[in-house]
């Protein structure tokens, strides 16, 4: 039996895919509006009904937010996140450590297996720009840059559907991670981060796991 003819995809289905590669590489950042329906128009080289189809689109997906009178803005960078968004706009925070808990205590334990010398270089540079943050006295910077870090973890472990997990969670975490991580830093405990940072160097994933633990538990105690 000959293979099936797979037809072409609409050109709609092109500039969705377009738009949202745009969205995923910041290029249209969360909270920034869009331009206007005639510069898509020209950008895409594409008619009025195909630029709405897959505005449209984009909407449903919740990537996209409308105001009326005013645009069509970025509500989100990963559609995992908007649809978090959409199931549970507001959630406990300690059940978003669990589920960091769950996803980053994997994430580390690949990491120590997977991690290139390159890859543990990365992720000591990231902590070392975070501690900086801290001598600084800059606390919003030292909450993205620990959000960073712990990305990055997710990044080495070298799985793509955890990588989308994470970073479908991370847009929830930026949320209340200022405030948890300022309190972390405060309370003097041991946070964990120098542990896993020197855990994946060593490929030792049970240890990778531990520090983990040691810092979410950290946080744990601090939102109770």
């Amino acid at each position: 039996m000959p293979p099936l003819i797979t037809p072409p995809p609409r050109t709609s289905s092109l500039v969705v895919d377009r738009m949202h590669e745009l969205i995923r590489d910041g290029v249209w950042a969360v909270g920034a509006r869009i331009p206007a329906e005639p510069e898509l128009v020209e950008q895409f080289g594409v008619g009025r009904n195909t630029i709405r189809e897959a505005v449209r689109a984009l909407e449903h997906s919740g990537l996209l937010m409308p105001r009326r009178g005013d645009g069509t803005y970025v509500r989100s960078r990963n559609v995992l996140a908007a649809a978090l968004q959409r199931c549970a706009p507001d959630p406990e925070i300690t059940d978003l450590l669990s589920t960091r808990r769950a996803l980053e205590t994997e994430a580390a334990d690949l990491a120590a297996l997977r991690a290139s010398a390159a890859d543990v270089t990365r992720l000591q540079n990231k902590l070392d720009a975070a501690l900086a943050a801290i001598a600084a006295g800059d606390l919003g910077r030292y909450a993205r840059l620990d959000i960073e870090f712990h990305a990055t973890i997710v990044e080495i472990s070298g799985n793509r559907l955890l990588i989308e997990l994470y970073e479908g969670v991370g847009e929830v975490m930026r949320r209340t991670h200022e405030a948890i991580a300022a309190a972390a830093v405060d309370d003097g405990h041991p946070d964990g981060h120098r542990e896993v940072v020197a855990a994946i160097a060593a490929a030792d994933p049970a240890a990778a796991r531990a520090a983990v633990h040691v810092y979410l538990d950290l946080a744990h105690e601090i939102v109770r």
